[in-house]
């Protein structure tokens, strides 16, 4: 089966079904490129989604990751990035081993394509040359004939010819001789020629053409096996990361399997356990049994009738709620016995709902330092745990992490430990390199001056002193989380103050070992209960009963509000209500529809049309 025998007239055909053959190889190649483009943008893609979802350096989303859960999904996006490493892997092989091969393989068959119809074309060109000279010469031998023919019937008509001379019949036979002579050359010219046509035309339809044509099939088929090749290897780029992404899947499985829903619910309650006890059950209070409160020198809260002078701060009344503490609308109670008051405040788990209803008159400072000290850490004022609130809901945060409950309290300052004592290893190993570099110099004086190592040497020992002191602090308020110190000294309370007046503003300070909520609660560790002594006559005209607050001016709300935390109550637009305690800096207003309902509701929604006559109308900044 050969081109040449079984195709020798086709020569036009096989030009265009060659060059149909260069133009599949080259979308072949447009589709291997294409691909490569494709698995580059996916790998790209799965990159960035990857990286999309990586968890944050130094962030709160890198401490979620301790979950098996996380790591299992921070495992898959590894997993991910690799497997997008084989698609560009896939793609750099094909273009290396495809495309750029075959495109400079195209190139090539289109130069031999070129080479083999243009000895067609040559050939061609020569048998039809060939062609026309046998052409030629047969009109010519033609034309011969016929003239010899026409001669020769002049010359037999001249000599039938009675009339025509002598000489005129002679004239026409060496004519017709001349005729006959010029038929004959031309014939032996034809003959020759046809000879020669006849030769050329044998070898062009039995030699060239088919030589021509075996080489332009030698060279498709060639084509063929190319492009197959191409395409073999184009399924065996894909299978040789097969076994690599297996693995990436097989990872992604592996961390799956790890996930342990165990020790994630065993992570939570390390991350969020506080530390503190359940509260109490709460005490039946009998209303139908009215009961007369002992009046003495040492009572809580002397009666009013005994016309004892109340000091104000302010002008102000000291039945304010903190905000989202809904205001108590049972009964009024009478007074219990000191006793009763005194014994129930020291055993049980205290809570003080509003630092702002504490007396700020001067004769209860001292009451007021012994409860802050009891409930907050430290001796200070009823505005200066407010303005701590305040700072906590700001975002400021005390240096030993008091704002925290004790368990991850401690977790905190172990924390803190850990990175000072790296910190202390950093520069002792730096204080150690220094120390050989000068012991260096000292042998050897060329190589530096040992002196230039003294100020360096100094400052890692300082820093080193600082670094010592810091852990040294945070130790102390670990220890004394952990129970091993049972309570802290005057020096130690001394050293915390200094620490506190040279990291934090003194307003930060005012709650040591206390866990600050929005409506004020506090329960304190036992531990911490050991350290208060409160005596009984501190309790002195400390707790009256709750009076309802006067009207102080009246407000329109801007805004409808849906008061749902305690302590709030829902106002609707337009509405017009009594302003009873205007703000204070904390961004509320106290308000009453009603006798027995009022709350707070944010500054903002509302518009305040104050008394400049009513009692304790006051601009707070």
């Amino acid at each position: 089966m050969s081109w040449g025998s079984e195709l020798w007239d086709q020569f036009d055909n096989l030009e265009k079904h060659t060059q149909w053959g260069i133009d599949i190889l080259e979308k072949y190649i447009k589709f291997v490129k294409e691909r490569t483009e494709i698995e580059l943008s996916y790998a790209k893609q799965l990159r960035n989604l990857a990286k999309k979802y990586q968890p944050k350096k130094n962030s709160k989303e890198e401490e979620e990751y301790r979950y098996t859960a996380c790591k299992a999904f921070l495992s898959t996006l590894n997993e991910t990035n690799d497997y997008a490493g084989q698609h560009e892997v896939i793609s750099e092989n094909m273009t290396s081993q495809i495309t750029v091969e075959l495109a400079r393989y195209v190139q090539e068959l289109k130069q031999e394509r070129k080479s083999h119809f243009h000895e067609g074309r040559k050939a061609q060109q020569h048998i039809e040359t060939c062609w026309k000279q046998l052409e030629s010469s047969k009109r010519r031998f033609e034309r011969d004939c016929k003239e010899a023919d026409r001669a020769q019937q002049y010359f037999e008509k001249m000599d039938a010819d009675i009339n025509v001379t002598k000489a005129d019949v002679e004239k026409a036979r060496q004519q017709a001789q001349i005729r006959h002579q010029m038929a004959e050359d031309s014939k032996a010219d034809y003959s020759s020629i046809l000879q020669k046509f006849n030769h050329e035309q044998r070898e062009y339809y039995h030699s060239h053409i088919p030589t021509i044509f075996q080489k332009i099939q030698e060279m498709e088929e060639k084509r063929i096996v190319r492009m197959g090749e191409s395409m073999k290897i184009y399924a065996e780029v894909d299978r040789q990361v097969v076994p690599i992404i297996g693995k990436c899947l097989d990872g992604i499985a592996k961390a799956a399997e790890s996930i342990d829903q165990k020790n994630d619910s065993q992570l939570v309650i390390e991350s969020y356990k506080s530390g503190f006890e359940p509260p109490g059950d709460i005490e039946f209070e009998d209303y139908t049994q009215p009961m007369k409160r002992t009046v003495s020198d040492n009572s809580l809260s002397n009666s009013r009738g005994e016309g004892k002078a109340e000091l104000k701060f302010g002008g102000k009344s000291k039945g304010k709620l903190w905000p989202f503490i809904k205001k108590n609308k049972s009964p009024k109670q009478q007074k219990e016995p000191l006793s009763h008051r005194f014994n129930e405040f020291m055993t049980s788990k205290p809570k003080i709902h509003c630092f702002r209803s504490l007396k700020r008159g001067t004769q209860s400072f001292c009451f007021h330092k012994e409860l802050m000290k009891r409930t907050i850490g430290k001796a200070t004022y009823a505005f200066e745990a407010r303005d701590y609130v305040l700072s906590l809901k700001l975002g400021a945060t005390p240096e030993d992490f008091s704002n925290l409950p004790p368990e991850q309290r401690r977790k905190k300052l172990q924390q803190k430990v850990d990175e000072l004592n790296k910190d202390i290893q950093k520069e002792m190993d730096q204080r150690d390199a220094i120390t050989k570099m000068k012991d260096v110099y000292l042998k050897n004086p060329q190589m530096g001056d040992p002196a230039s190592l003294d100020h360096k040497l100094t400052e890692v020992s300082q820093n080193i002193e600082k670094l010592r002191l810091e852990a040294q602090k945070f130790e102390a308020w670990l220890a004394e989380v952990e129970g091993r110190l049972p309570a802290r000294s005057e020096q130690a309370r001394r050293q915390s103050g200094m620490y506190d007046g040279q990291t934090a503003p003194p307003v930060n300070n005012c709650a040591q070992d206390r866990e600050s909520s929005p409506d004020g609660s506090y329960t304190e560790d036992q531990s911490q209960e050991s350290e208060v002594k409160v005596l009984a006559t501190d309790f002195d005209d400390e707790f009256d009963d709750e009076e309802p607050l006067p009207a102080i001016g009246t407000c329109k709300a801007l805004y409808t509000f849906d008061g749902q935390n305690e302590g709030t109550i829902s106002v609707t637009e337009g509405e017009t209500l009594y302003v009873i305690e205007e703000d204070k800096g904390d961004g509320w207003t106290r308000i009453r529809r009603s006798e027995d309902e009022e709350g707070y509701v944010p500054t903002s929604y509302v518009e305040v049309y104050l008394d400049k006559n009513a009692k304790g109308a006051k601009t707070y900044i």
